[in-house]
């Protein structure tokens, strides 16, 4: 990294804010080579750049490298360090960064779930929780906290952990023999019929209730048992209530399980999805054939758009088109959207082409507006023309002036951010292309021209009969 470079960037970070974040380290065509966790932006970042920094022996040979290529650095804002920690997993097994060796498999955070749904509820730590018939929290940035403080909270409100399907009307219970937690004072030991079942519910509702609370009353209680047991010399009662503070304490290290979504956790059926859209639309039948329409730029060049294309929910590649917005100047996200619409859908409409059931634009209302005045241009009457605001997942849908929110678990919701999703990759996935391509051409443009002598390969070329260029397959 030369010199003016490495000033640019130290600058850079000693303007990041002193909050919890993710970072991402960018080269000069604006690849994501790493994605990072700080619990205070400007000095970790910073700590990269330093002339004291040793990053070999402290981060490793792939660091010290990779640092070398660092162009940019941006950052997201986060609201604790659990939360950038969530982050900086989701955007990791998103982007895939060359320089990340960690948190790039399919292994996910667990959640605490409790089954509602069953007569005497059970408490679990789960990777795969039900779809259906439980309250879950987390997910939880630490496994062997949530399933310590599973450990403590169970002695305290003794619900079963038990994988057995007790039901309520069940005489055989009667006779089962309860296992060793409600021996040791630690389980109501529903499966042997020595709780009811209201008695049993009342137990999982103040659970519920803790779990949803700030628990700083807890804590300080306990914090106040603690310090009274140890100036009474009861030193083993102190620790004990030490081990359950700092297991209680551990349900802090949890995200909401709204905004930290999994998809990898969720499986959805694609019929139930399109069948719950149908609803949402108020279309006739289930959509099967839909598209998705994106635009990618880097602060207005190199715009480009991508359309990708399901059918019955799962991409269909053969239908995917990419654009090279060629009418838009600077940034304006709502004439490149405009373009693509009008390129791709001039002759659909006429029956010439596959004409779509759902047309889905990436953003929100004024996205929306920018897909419809070009309809009206076209005097094409679309079909079902809805958008996808990125931040709180608000669905806009034509002819309606309040967007809708989903639940994050919604079948309807998952399919959409699928779509979103594939065409955000394929439209970075070209704009990146673009720009390799723009950098190439300006680099030999700069170079010495040869004069081609008469019936030279080079001569052939300028002229047009031997043009191939890479760019013109493929794009419309």
């Amino acid at each position: 990294m030369d010199e003016s470079t490495l000033d640019r960037i130290r600058k850079l970070a000693a303007s990041f804010p002193k909050t919890p974040g993710v970072y991402l380290m960018k080269d000069a065509e604006g690849r994501v080579l790493y994605v990072g966790k700080a619990k205070e932006l400007r000095s970790r970042v910073s700590s990269y750049f330093q002339a004291s920094a040793d990053l070999l022996n402290t981060r490793g040979p792939d660091i010290a490298r990779m640092v070398e290529k660092v162009d940019n650095i941006e950052f997201l804002e986060c609201e604790s360090e659990v939360d950038a920690i969530l982050k900086e997993a989701r955007l990791i097994k998103d982007i895939q960064p060359p320089h990340n060796i960690d948190l790039r498999d399919d292994k996910t955070f667990p959640y605490l779930e409790i089954t509602t749904g069953d007569d005497f509820p059970g408490v679990y730590v789960t990777r795969t929780p039900r779809l259906k018939g439980s309250k879950l929290y987390g997910p939880f940035s630490s496994p062997a906290a949530i399933r310590d403080a599973v450990n403590a909270l169970q002695k305290v409100f003794k619900f079963r952990t038990c994988e057995l399907e007790i039901i309520e009307g069940d005489d055989s219970r009667r006779f089962f023999r309860p296992c060793l937690l409600h021996a040791i004072n630690q389980c109501t030991a529903p499966c042997a019929a020595l709780i009811g079942k209201e008695d049993y519910a009342r137990d999982i509702d103040r659970l519920k209730k803790l779990l949803a609370s700030k628990r700083s009353v807890l804590i300080r209680q306990m914090q106040k048992e603690m310090e009274a047991a140890a100036k009474e010399l009861r030193f083993e009662e102190a620790a004990r209530v030490r081990d359950r503070l700092k297991a209680i304490q551990g349900l802090e290290l949890s995200g909401d399980v709204n905004e930290d979504m999994q998809p990898e956790v969720f499986f959805i059926d694609p019929r139930k999805g399109l069948e719950r859209l149908a609803e949402l639309l108020n279309l006739e039948s289930p959509p099967r054939c839909m598209e998705c329409i994106d635009i990618a730029h880097l602060q207005g060049e190199a715009t480009v758009g991508s359309l990708v294309c399901f059918i019955d929910g799962k991409p269909f590649k053969p239908g995917y088109r990419r654009f090279r917005i060629n009418t838009v100047v600077g940034v304006d996200d709502y004439a490149a959207i405009r373009e693509v619409i009008s390129r791709r859908y001039r002759y659909a409409a006429e029956g010439e082409e596959l004409y779509p059931d759902v047309i889905l634009i990436d953003g929100g209302l004024g996205q929306l507006h920018a897909g419809m005045e070009i309809f009206q241009e076209m005097n094409v009457r679309p079909a079902m023309v809805i958008s996808l605001a990125k931040r709180e997942e608000e669905l806009y849908i034509q002819a309606r002036s309040a967007p809708i929110r989903l639940s994050r678990n919604s079948e309807a919701l998952r399919i959409l951010q699928q779509m979103r999703d594939e065409a955000h990759r394929f439209a970075q996935a070209y704009h990146h292309k673009v720009r390799e391509m723009n950098t190439f051409d300006a680099n030999r443009g700069s170079k010495r021209r040869i004069t081609p002598t008469p019936g030279s390969n080079a001569n052939r070329q300028s002229r047009g009969l031997n043009n191939n260029h890479p760019e013109s397959a493929g794009d419309d």
